[in-house]
């Protein structure tokens, strides 16, 4: 059985098809809402904000042209709204993204579940979930937001382009430097054992 592409999907969808939609909701209900966390930092409201971007799609489904993939509309989307709420936070004297919330301590790596490795793992690598976790918050937002697409995502790099409306060697150059601070940040960083 053939998978139906995502646009075909959002045309059913617009064609009353409402099994369409679910269809693009289960298929897009981890990657998206993972970019949204890691944007935004705060799991409550990456879930408002997950809420949002599909409400946006259903409320333009009709706008939707297909020049660019569906995948590509959505991810800009949820940009937008999360670059919304930086704005709506930094205004209201809220700390920085690159620091944790006011009132809430801890790691994207403490706050987000992951179902993956097992407790005695987590525990073991703790401390360097931290140090990368905190190394891929210290990035510049625009160097941040390309590797995550990139790397969270799988995003092709004319992909990432078109969601952050930047070229593709603008986006290939904010990749690279996010790379090298990042391996700047982690190659200091030996284990305990070490030592």
């Amino acid at each position: 059985m053939t998978v139906p592409s995502d646009e075909l999907l959002l045309s059913a969808y617009r064609e009353g098809d409402a099994k369409a939609f679910e269809a693009l909701l289960e298929r897009y209900r981890g990657p998206l809402f993972n970019v949204v966390v890691r944007w935004v930092r705060d799991r409550g409201r990456a879930e408002e904000i997950y809420q949002d971007v599909w409400l946006k799609v259903i409320e333009r489904c009709d706008d939707f042209r297909g020049d660019a993939k569906f995948s590509t509309w959505l991810y800009r989307i949820a940009r937008n709204l999360c670059i919304d709420h930086q704005r709506k936070m930094k205004f209201r004297g809220h700390a920085s993204f690159d620091e944790p919330p006011r009132g809430q301590s801890g790691t994207i790596g403490e706050r987000v579940a992951n179902p993956g490795p097992t407790t005695e793992a987590l525990a073991a690598g703790r401390l360097m979930q931290d140090r990368i976790a905190a190394a891929v918050q210290a990035l510049p937002d625009e160097q941040r937001e390309v590797f995550l697409l990139r790397h969270l995502q799988g995003l092709a790099f004319q992909e990432i382009s078109d969601v952050v409306g930047v070229p593709a060697n603008t986006v290939k150059s904010r990749m690279r430097y996010a790379l090298e601070r990042l391996q700047r940040a982690l190659g200091e960083w030996k284990e305990p054992d070490d030592v």
